[in-house]
């Protein structure tokens, strides 16, 4: 875990990386991280990460 860094701003960095395939992936690497992904949920959340996955 990254100190100052949100779950949600690793996601975003995990998803513009272009090593993760899915959200999943990224919540499982999250986890494995020591973050909390609670704040990993909603619709728009979730279709943004999809949308920077398949872009890269």
């Amino acid at each position: 875990m990254t100190p100052n860094t949100t779950a949600l701003e690793r996601a975003f960095s995990l998803a513009e990386s272009g090593k993760y395939s899915t959200v999943q992936h990224i919540r499982d690497t999250l986890r494995r991280e020591g973050y909390d992904v609670q704040q990993l949920t909603g619709k728009s959340l979730i279709k943004q990460l999809r949308e920077i996955i398949r872009r890269t």
